[in-house]
């Protein structure tokens, strides 16, 4: 397989839409973009430690809780225990939950799903956010 290029990543538009999709998912799954761009680094580590995600973390905003945070509402999941003798420490990967979130948003990007609708549109929020929604679905070149 040949490694893509510049102009072949380009050509696909995977950034035209980055935003809004990245918008949707956050509001839908009731991440915040920093967990949701977390997540996607630790799932590209495929298996990772507590550490690995301490190392991930230091581009993002500071927050203490997000660790347990995620673990609790699955979007990380044990890989495989400790033992306290031969594995010192647990290694986790991210969730079937994440994976298939982190699945849809690609097939939205390259254009094979598109975004569903908002339906409630109570605030001045939910208007915009709908109104970019519709220009996604829209756009046939994504």
């Amino acid at each position: 397989m040949r490694k893509p290029t510049p102009q072949d990543l380009k050509e696909l538009n995977l950034l035209k839409h980055y935003r809004i999709i990245r918008k949707w998912a956050c509001k839908a799954n009731g991440l915040n973009d920093a967990d949701l761009e977390l997540l996607i680094y630790l799932d590209s580590l495929e298996h990772f430690t507590k550490q690995d995600f301490k190392t991930g973390q230091y581009s993002f905003s500071w927050d203490n809780r997000r660790w347990n945070k995620l673990i609790k509402k699955d979007w990380i999941v044990v890989w495989r225990h400790r033992n306290r003798t031969t594995q010192k420490y647990n290694i986790y990967k991210t969730s079937f939950k994440f994976k298939h979130v982190l699945s849809r948003i690609y097939r939205i990007m390259l254009g094979e799903e598109d975004l569903p609708d908002i339906k409630r549109k109570k605030s001045y929020t939910d208007k915009v956010m709908a109104f970019a929604i519709a220009n996604v679905n829209n756009d046939k070149t994504r």
